[in-house]
């Protein structure tokens, strides 16, 4: 019976990415022409027959294809249109088809990086991305731009305490925490291991191979220089409990060329709710898990409680079996000084890249992390303060530190304004942004997920 109600829905999923997936197809069958004469303009000819070649192969394409700009040359417009903030390529993409081409194909990405006009971004998720699609927010034009959802799974929602990393021109969502309509009992949490890819070429959604554990609230990584994510720790807890589910010690190395992850060594205990990151050079790098929670506690044996970690646990990674083992640093703090950390970002070191900046944001005072003494000390604090009980969230752009949060206004509540604080650490000053929220519904930091971009 089951079987019967459920065929029906597998279909339309079947159907619905056969047709993606004929979308897709077309969509680089019409972008190889552009794509061609693209590279035709941007290569740099190194003797007469080439030079002859290459305008050769530009004549016949556009001869084939209408210019980009009339009464311009299509290289000149492939430089004007590269220098485009990514913000508004969504506006000018219905312009004509080969706008859309262009502003779609991976020579404008390559394009971009050559000539350092990439758009740094900031990228939010206000909630489960299967409901709510992402959002990029251009802090330097103050323009924001939607993504589209996630594939919807209809067993499960909720979903909430993933990560999210991008990597050249796609955006990663990894595992998190989640409610299963096919579980019992159905209000009970569980962990995901599904990993989703967002291509921005295509600007479509695609299936990668799922983490080998189930985790959500784990510590995530990209490895400097390659093409590797590492996941460690986690659990099951989601943001609807202040406590309770699980926790687990499984470290994982993904490889985004293969789509493949594969184990390594697990961590020393449990831990979820940690933050990690790297540090070091090439010879000696190594990743950092700092911290969370481990086992629970229960008070008068009613009320659970975490116990928090007040150190780190630190691999180093080699290229002979691609990880070492892990280390325990002493307290970073004393007894007294605080319960928990919190929300922390890294700022890469351009001078230094052995040393990051690690900085913590614990209520209205910015601290940053010593690695060699061990210890967190005062960085600045924010010159204004945000309202009390209000949510807020902790990002690095640019190797600056964005404070936000949601102001909301008395005549006009649903038109409420995100108030963004910004310090610069190596020159030590503070500024400030005001921006209008796309959202028609008050955003929740302490729920959603924060993560950066670079197009």
């Amino acid at each position: 019976m089951l079987e019967k109600l459920n065929y029906p829905i597998r279909w339309e999923n079947e159907r619905v990415r056969g047709r993606r997936k004929k979308r897709e197809e077309r969509r680089r069958r019409d972008s190889l022409l552009l794509e061609e004469e693209a590279m035709a303009s941007q290569s740099s000819p190194s003797s007469p027959s080439s030079s002859s070649s290459s305008s050769s192969s530009l004549s016949s394409s556009s001869s084939s294809s209408p210019p980009l700009i009339p009464g311009l040359p299509n290289d000149v417009a492939f430089l004007i249109l590269s220098f485009i903030p990514f913000s508004h390529h969504a506006r000018l993409k219905p312009t004509c088809k080969s706008w859309r081409l262009f502003l779609s194909s991976k020579t404008l990405f390559s394009s971009r990086q050559t000539h350092r006009s990439l758009s740094h971004l900031i990228c939010i998720f206000p909630e489960d991305p299967a409901v709510a699609g992402p959002y990029l927010f251009d802090p330097r034009h103050l323009a924001w731009c939607p993504l589209p959802p996630m594939p919807c799974n209809p067993y499960v929602y909720g979903l909430c305490n993933f990560t999210s990393v991008a990597i050249g021109p796609h955006l990663y969502v990894l595992g998190g925490s989640l409610f299963d309509a096919r579980s019992f009992p159905i209000d009970r949490p569980t962990p995901s291991s599904a990993v989703f890819r967002f291509d921005f070429t295509t600007a479509a959604w695609e299936y990668r191979a799922p983490m080998l554990t189930p985790r959500g609230s784990f510590a995530c990584a990209k490895v400097p220089d390659s093409d590797q994510i590492i996941v460690a720790g986690g659990g099951s807890r989601h943001t609807m409990f202040s406590a309770a589910g699980s926790r687990m010690s499984s470290v994982e190395r993904y490889d985004i060329c293969r789509d493949e992850w594969v184990a390594m060594e697990g961590l020393p205990s449990f831990r979820a709710g940690c933050v990690g990151f790297f540090a070091g050079d090439e010879e000696e790098r190594e990743f950092w898990v700092m911290g969370g929670y481990g086992q629970a506690r229960t008070i008068s044996e009613v009320v659970p409680v975490d116990e928090y970690y007040r150190n780190a646990v630190v691999m180093e990674l080699t290229s002979t079996n691609g990880g070492g083992r892990w280390r325990e640093t002493g307290d970073m703090w004393e007894g007294g000084e605080r319960m928990r950390l919190g929300k922390i970002v890294v700022v890469d070191n351009e001078v230094d890249p052995a040393q990051p900046g690690v900085f913590m944001l614990d209520g209205n005072d910015i601290f940053r992390y010593d690695l060699a003494s061990n210890r967190w000390s005062l960085e600045s604090r924010i010159p204004r303060k945000p309202p009390c009980n209000s949510s807020f969230a902790f990002v690095v752009l640019e190797g600056e530190l964005y404070v936000m949060w949601k102001t909301v206004e008395r005549l006009h509540k649903r038109a409420g304004r995100l108030y963004i604080q910004i310090y610069h650490p190596q020159q030590r000053t503070w500024r400030s942004l005001l921006t209008k929220s796309p959202l028609r519904y008050d955003l929740d930091f302490n729920a959603a997920v924060m993560s950066t971009i670079h197009l």
